[in-house]
């Protein structure tokens, strides 16, 4: 796009950046400071920033219907197939029937042909259910096989899926309602603590830090106690406890295998800032 001034021609790069070249087309190394105003600059700088964040909202709800197990209809993939963005965040999920029995990583999405995955065997296969699931890695059968199998293909996910860490729940859980795997991480100072749940996307209400988790159409709270003291007391992390809708602490039990897996990651993650004597906090 031409500027109203000088000659100069400006345009976005691959990386979402105002570029420029003038009169004579030398590409330049920044945006001169004189059009710093101009509208064609201004106007590429704002669809620079809405695409930005419209890779993060693709991003986002791929990861609400990947954490929370959600059918999602083939005609929507092949609806926003043809977004750069939503493609980006789509291509390589590991996608499963409704049956929740693995399919392949998803390729393609078409409204007349279906979804064109690459199967466990290495074959494009065509898939034309209604409805697919892009599930939790905690509920993928042979977890460890598909992950060799997609470094063998060359993927890499936008989405963490197949390299989200999980935490798989013991068939016969200890009675009770807390796990205390990773309780007793301290903290200089609580703000230290809640600076960390802040990065990590955890909220901080009532002195624990809690995250919600659908599964099943029933949403519990995981919970992690931080404190409720000064901000600069020491404090340290608490046990791990997950709460139904009514906000009853649940057995153990009764926790399921997503939402177990969530709360030991967001446990293990604020335990993992712990501050260690001799070394910067997290």
């Amino acid at each position: 796009m031409e500027t109203g001034a000088g000659g100069y021609r400006v345009a976005l790069d691959d990386e979402g950046r105002v570029v420029c070249r003038n009169a004579a087309g030398r590409a330049l190394k920044s945006v001169p400071s004189k059009l710093g105003d101009d509208p064609v600059v201004t106007q590429l700088k704002q669809l620079a920033e809405w695409l930005a964040a419209h890779e993060r909202r693709c991003q986002e709800d791929v990861e609400r219907w990947m954490v929370r197990s959600l059918p999602v209809p083939a005609a929507v993939l092949a609806a926003v197939w043809a977004d750069d963005a939503w493609r980006a965040v789509l291509r390589d999920v590991v996608v499963t029937g409704p049956d929740g029995a693995v399919a392949g990583f998803l390729r393609d999405a078409d409204a007349e042909r279906g979804l064109g995955l690459v199967d466990l065997d290495g074959d494009t296969v065509r898939l034309t259910d209604g409805e697919v699931l892009i599930p939790h890695p905690v509920l993928l059968p042979d977890l460890d096989d598909l992950r060799e199998f997609a470094v063998e293909l060359g993927v890499s996910q936008r989405v963490q899926q197949l390299y989200r860490e999980v935490w798989h729940r013991p068939e016969e859980p200890s009675a009770g309602t807390e796990v205390s795997t990773y309780a007793g991480g301290r903290y200089r100072e609580l703000r230290e603590l809640v600076g960390r749940c802040t990065r990590l996307g955890c909220r901080v209400r009532g002195g624990s830090a809690v995250q919600p988790i659908t599964e099943g159409g029933r949403t519990v709270e995981a919970r992690v106690w931080v404190g409720d003291y000064y901000e600069y007391d020491a404090c340290e992390t608490g046990a791990l406890s997950w709460a139904g809708p009514d906000g009853r602490a649940l057995p153990l039990a009764e926790v399921g295998p997503v939402a177990w897996s969530e709360g030991m990651r967001m446990a293990a993650a604020l335990y993992a800032g712990r501050t260690i004597e001799g070394e910067e906090p997290a």
